[in-house]
């Protein structure tokens, strides 16, 4: 049938509910052309308009975006008090500025705050969330709409995303630190060392030792199956790192002979986070890869919103130290969208724009001050893989998902994301 946009021409309406079947044929064939040429007409007759205003075509590609997974993301209606937040779909920045947007509102009712204070209160609330937020972003629908009425499709299709915003780790709800205290302790955090290890009767010892390479001061034992040893547990191995004073266990699983999954341990007491794995691609075989050095990389997290997505984020920043060495210039980089987690590793080099290349452009596609004339060159390190984080453990138990802080696939919604 004819697309509604487009009116057809009265050839594009010719019967085509006949009993002959080579006349069907035939006249379809017509159809289609008598369409493609009214399709065409019309492309052709927009192109001369936006000649003549080129406004018009830049409203046309403003508009133009694609309505994907991302665009449709919908959060859980909730008030600035949600407790630790955990299975709880809701932007922290978001609860932030409402937060503080009430205290404000409390102490302009009371009399409690002058005219000079009240303008530092909204300086302060301008500074807590980009400018650019999908969802603070009035809708582009010139009809107006009211406060409680949710937004359509097509409106949250033409907001800016926000899959490039880095994660905030300071905006963490206090009642989740203090359901956590060993991943949002205060004191600095000791000098990382982990200890990786697989699963019983496993044969991914390549794979994990390509593991030592991308965690700083890691360290992998073999976990032996034979019939005359003694099969150690998980809690039974977390204890003994403990006692030599890693702060993390990672537990490599397999499956025909394939990374399948990830068991990361925080040490001494927990919790326990188990990640699927899936995309594995080690490091030689990326096309123009490099060869990793010894120094400590640095760590990029991204997109990582809700409260669940800030521990998982602070799992990971324990992993990694305070202080990179910079003269490596090998970055980590943790991007998290529509709950996947993607892990890559680069090296990175300064250089001199070429004639053809444009500036850096941020987010919001303009040009980033102060960088003029320069662009950045990565070269992928490996290995890389797609991790997927599916529960949270209370401790560390002797069977696991006996009792879990978190459990994934509970809800169904393919548009709420949790992280």
């Amino acid at each position: 049938m004819a697309s509604k946009k487009f009116k057809p021409s009265a050839k594009a309406t010719l019967p085509f509910k006949t009993g002959n079947r080579e006349k069907r044929q035939k006249l379809h064939i017509v159809r289609k052309k008598a369409l493609d040429n009214t399709r065409r007409d019309e492309r052709f007759r927009r192109r001369r308009e936006e000649d003549k205003d080129p406004s018009l075509r830049d409203e046309r590609l403003r508009q133009n975006v694609p309505l994907t997974l991302e665009r449709k993301r919908v959060w859980d209606d909730v008030d600035s008090d949600t407790g630790d937040g955990l299975g709880v779909s809701v932007d922290v920045e978001r609860l932030k500025r409402q937060k503080l947007a009430e205290d404000a509102d409390e102490r302009a009712q009371n009399g409690e705050v002058d005219g000079g204070d009240q303008e530092g209160s909204d300086d302060e609330l301008d500074s807590m969330i980009d400018s650019t937020s999908d969802i603070e972003s009035p809708p582009t629908s010139p009809k107006p709409q009211s406060s409680k009425q949710q937004k359509t499709a097509t409106d949250r299709a033409t907001s800016p995303t926000q899959s490039t915003t880095s994660t905030n780790l300071a905006l963490t709800p206090s009642a989740l630190a203090d359901r956590f205290p060993t991943l949002f302790a205060t004191a600095p955090s000791p000098n990382p060392k982990t200890l990786i290890t697989t699963s019983l009767h496993s044969t991914l010892h390549n794979e994990a030792t390509l593991l030592t390479t991308l965690f700083p001061n890691s360290v992998y034992i073999p976990r032996s199956a034979h019939r005359h040893s003694h099969k150690y547990s998980v809690r039974e191995i977390a204890s003994f790192a403990t006692n030599r004073k890693y702060t993390s266990l990672i537990v490599l699983k397999e499956d025909q002979k394939k990374p399948t999954g990830l068991s990361i341990v925080h040490l001494p007491a927990g919790p326990t986070f188990h990640f699927s794995i899936s995309n594995w691609v080690e490091g030689r075989k990326i096309p123009g890869h490099g060869r990793p050095t010894e120094h400590d990389p640095e760590l990029i997290l991204n997109n990582f919103r809700t409260p669940l997505g800030l521990l998982t984020a602070h799992l990971f920043r324990t992993m990694f130290p305070p202080r990179p060495e910079f003269e490596g210039r090998q970055v980590v980089t943790l991007h998290n969208q529509r709950d996947y987690i993607f892990l890559r590793r680069h090296r990175y080099v300064f250089r001199e724009t070429k004639g053809s290349e444009r500036n850096v452009v941020g987010p919001d596609g303009k040009e980033v001050q102060g960088v003029e004339g320069i662009r950045a060159g990565l070269q992928e390190l490996g290995p890389r893989f797609t991790m997927k984080l599916r529960r949270v453990d209370k401790g560390i138990q002797r069977g696991s998902g006996q009792e879990w802080e978190w459990k994934g696939g509970m809800d169904k919604q393919r548009t709420k994301f949790q992280l």
